[in-house]
């Protein structure tokens, strides 16, 4: 019930992943990534404890296929479960167990892996990874054509509910974290919009937290 794709940015060194599914909270249940290590979707029957599991093993020093082993070899009912992970050095590696739901299938390429399941159809990974290798621009740019590209293959097989998006740069907390946890109108749309609202503002949020004496002003009535 999930279509997801987790990417690195070889230029910047940032990661980010986007996601969508029928079920509601998906991005808040589903996606994780640690800058300076990699980003991680555990889905399908979702276990929340594999993502960080994921990047704490790549953090200590494991590849992506080396950490997805080892989420194999440790993750208690692993066949029910999907876990997709990126490095810091592009590489990827996907876990689909065997009782993942519905079409399922998966895709790879240096710097961009994508999976999903209870999907139209089983181009929609491949769709998601070849729209993130050929857009440009920002790394939130790349991850929203992403996005469009799965849902414009087919995307799941009944109608989405709730998508996000998450990217991580330098700082310990996610520079970008924006989601939408239920509509009966399109999330992806809503993500998108959200994205072209805080591009232009997200570095100014990070310098406020590392030293608002630089910051910009918050340009909101009461703080002319």
């Amino acid at each position: 019930m999930t279509f997801s794709l987790v990417a690195r940015c070889p230029e910047t060194g940032m990661f980010g992943l986007v996601i969508s599914s029928s079920s509601p909270a998906v991005a808040a249940r589903c996606s994780y990534a640690r800058a300076g290590v990699g980003a991680v979707s555990s889905q399908n029957v979702t276990d929340p404890s594999l993502g960080p599991l994921a990047l704490d093993l790549m953090q200590a020093g494991k590849s992506a296929p080396e950490a997805i082993e080892e989420v194999r070899a440790r993750g208690k009912f692993i066949e029910y479960r999907q876990v997709l992970a990126v490095d810091s050095a592009g590489r990827t590696a996907i876990h689909s167990g065997p009782n993942s739901l519905g079409i399922w299938t998966q895709a790879q390429a240096e710097n961009a892996a994508a999976g999903g399941n209870l999907l139209a159809n089983d181009s929609v990974p491949e769709a998601m990874v070849d729209g993130y290798l050929g857009a440009t621009g920002h790394i939130g740019d790349r991850l929203i054509a992403a996005l469009r590209a799965g849902l414009m293959a087919g995307g799941e097989a009944g109608p989405v509910h709730s998508a996000g998006m998450k990217i991580v740069d330098q700082v310990s907390w996610p520079v970008a974290d924006l989601r939408c946890d239920w509509t009966e109108a399109c999330p992806i749309d809503a993500v998108a919009k959200a994205w072209e609202v805080y591009k232009p503002q997200m570095d100014a949020y990070v310098q406020r937290a590392l030293d608002p004496r630089d910051a910009p002003s918050y340009g909101v009535p009461g703080d002319e």
